[in-house]
């Protein structure tokens, strides 16, 4: 099923995210992880796209999903990397396991990338267009409340994707957040330039403070000052870390309900019990 058919039918969707293995020798562990919350039944689960445009697992990963357990599979797809006859391929090879949802992005720029070079994919528009032009797939973009950390602006932000928009993008899914306000004045913001589309709203339950770090340095999300002091607490005490992390991201999630928000997607990093102390503690508010 389509994630633009599920955001019909239910009042609000839960979704889950996962990742596929970097290496070989890891596709068992990852598998096994990936199945599990699969089991809790999501509405959907997306697999992303592996690190510097691999894309070894996500097909394999996405069908294990969607063929396996009965969950419809959104599977991530980055450009920056690929040429046209390459992204090609992978529509056919999506195509042919079933999927109908994809993820397109620009990705990560490669070590000694050169903007000014020819390619055939300089931003996630025009892989929009690609996608909208093969036709039959149910299309997401990401968006970004705080503004994506290449923009000068949000404003500036807001008008690269309104141009994303327009190719063909059928919903949208945020980039992680952990103050709600951020969601809400960039849902206003959005709809003023013309973006009318499903959002889902990216939750990420902190689990490791160190995590935290690296994940901050490379996304430029802010932390409101509540969180602060949850990470300064529980940082060298991983259960109560890990408990307080699930705990916020649950109230996050009862507040984004609470104000209308009709899609939650949790990336999950692909811990099973974190998924499903998640659902189980929010079953009565997500309707589940």
């Amino acid at each position: 099923m389509k994630v633009c058919e599920l955001w019909r039918e239910k009042p609000v969707t839960l979704s889950f995210e996962a990742f596929p293995p970097k290496r070989d020798d890891d596709f068992d562990s990852v598998r096994f992880a990936v199945e599990q919350i699969a089991e809790l039944k999501p509405d959907f689960m997306s697999v992303t796209y592996g690190g510097g445009g691999s894309s070894a697992y996500t097909a394999e990963i996405a069908r294990i999903v969607q063929a396996g357990h009965g969950v419809p599979a959104l599977a991530h797809l980055t450009c920056v990397s690929s040429n046209r006859d390459r992204i090609h391929q992978e529509l056919e090879h999506l195509r042919s396991a079933g999927i109908e949802n994809i993820l397109a992005l620009r990705g990560d720029y490669p070590a000694g990338y050169d903007p000014a070079a020819p390619r055939d994919y300089r931003y996630a528009a025009d892989l929009v267009r690609e996608i909208k032009a093969y036709g039959g797939f149910c299309i997401g973009a990401a968006c970004y409340p705080e503004g994506h950390t290449e923009c000068r602006s949000q404003e500036e932000d807001l008008l690269h994707l309104k141009e994303k928009v327009d190719c063909g993008v059928d919903f949208l899914t945020t980039q992680m957040f952990f103050d709600n306000s951020a969601l809400y004045s960039f849902l206003f913001r959005a709809q003023r330039v013309g973006i009318d589309l499903p959002v889902l709203a990216g939750i990420m339950p902190v689990t490791n403070a160190a995590q935290m770090t690296r994940i901050l340095s490379l996304s430029g999300t802010t932390l409101p000052t509540r969180f602060r002091m949850i990470l300064d607490k529980f940082r060298d005490r991983p259960d109560a870390m890990k408990q307080a992390g699930i705990v916020y991201a649950a109230e996050q999630i009862v507040d984004l309900v609470a104000n209308g928000v009709r899609g939650i997607h949790v990336y999950t990093m692909n811990k099973p019990d974190v998924a499903a102390r998640l659902r189980d503690n929010l079953s009565e508010v997500l309707g589940r």
